[in-house]
């Protein structure tokens, strides 16, 4: 448990006592962090890319938009956990104790800032995607079809790429001695806005539609109308984002104008915390998917059986014996492939 002192002693204690109760909370809390990312990671790496080969199969049987931009969420989860997790907090803060040329930790936040741009804006991607499915269903079968999907998720990521280059001029929040400059603030609020602010609000509006078109539908039809699979999991996607990511959020605009992390023990604390639960949601959407999908579930376990050729059943196995031929074959459509 890291221990802090109270508002009296921090105020009646000497320079070298108040240094030492920075030096003893920060590195508690640095040691905490370390061993969370590493489960974080460890967790959540081998989970995404399980997920990430499931949706591809999935994406390729059924030929819908909603695995395609699932898989792409996927996919951008896994770099963020590459880049994000292991690159800036455990290489860069507790292997290399950011003793690294100032280059390449500013070339480290263009990519951190890119892979959370891609993974926000495709979800936003994902809830139009559903509105319109919903809303205007004829339409969406002319405007929606893979190809059409496979653009728009590059022009996704290519956008992030290019909005992650301001940042290469991003202050370092951990040791910002001096007050933010203009363009620090610029920044920041950019930051909140596109990764907060407009998707959250994107997401409020246009899940607020969905549950009056479904209401609106379950009055006129006189019976319960059934929600989408698809749609059950963008509301636990998009609810999951808007709470772990606000605590962040508040953080960094408080530290933009009432504290700073290099001085204050209780803003470092405080923006540390933020972090790490933000980072809880590249590892979360699995459970969502496998709760949710029964046909996600199942194809799940097809994965882990054709990776482990002992798991097949005496008739699963090809005459030849050999394991890796028959794990490679591309399975046949399911009999329910809706989500």
């Amino acid at each position: 448990m890291l221990l802090l002192p109270n508002v009296t002693d921090w105020a009646r204690a000497s320079d070298a006592e108040r240094q030492e109760w920075e030096e003893r909370s920060l590195c508690v809390g640095g040691i905490i962090s370390v061993v969370y990312y590493s489960l974080l990671l460890g967790l959540g790496l081998p989970v995404n890319i399980l997920t990430a080969v499931a949706l591809s199969r999935l994406a390729a049987r059924t030929k819908k938009s909603s695995y395609w931009y699932l898989l792409a969420l996927t996919a951008s989860d896994i770099l963020t956990q590459v880049i994000i997790i292991f690159m800036g907090f455990i290489l860069q803060s507790a292997i290399l104790a950011r003793q690294v040329p100032h280059a390449f930790i500013h070339t480290s936040n263009v990519l951190e800032f890119a892979a959370n741009h891609a993974s926000i804006w495709v979800t936003v991607l994902l809830t139009a995607d559903r509105y319109v499915a919903l809303c205007h269903p004829l339409r969406y079968r002319v405007v929606s079809y893979p190809e059409r999907t496979r653009k728009l998720i590059a022009a996704v990521f290519g956008v992030a790429l290019a909005t992650g280059i301001p940042f290469y001029w991003w202050l370092d929040l951990w040791r910002d001695a001096h007050p933010p400059t203009t363009v620090d603030k610029v920044l920041k609020w950019i930051h909140c806005f596109t990764m907060y602010f407009i998707p959250c609000s994107t997401f409020l509006a246009t899940n607020s539609v969905i549950v009056c078109k479904l209401k609106r539908g379950k009055r006129v039809d006189g019976h319960r109308r059934r929600v989408g699979k698809t749609i059950t999991m963008l509301m636990a996607v998009t609810t999951v984002f808007t709470v772990l990511w606000a605590p962040r959020t508040f953080v960094i605009l408080f530290h933009l104008y009432m504290g700073s992390a290099s001085k204050g023990w209780r803003v470092h604390v405080a923006l540390n915390l933020a972090n790490m639960i933000a980072m809880l949601n590249t590892t979360v959407n699995f459970f969502f998917y496998c709760f949710v999908s029964k046909t996600f579930r199942r194809t799940v376990g097809e994965v882990a059986r054709s990776c482990n050729p002992f798991c097949l059943g005496p008739s699963q196995l090809p005459a030849n014996g050999g394991f890796l031929h028959s794990a490679l074959k591309p399975l046949g459509l399911l009999d329910s492939v809706s989500l």
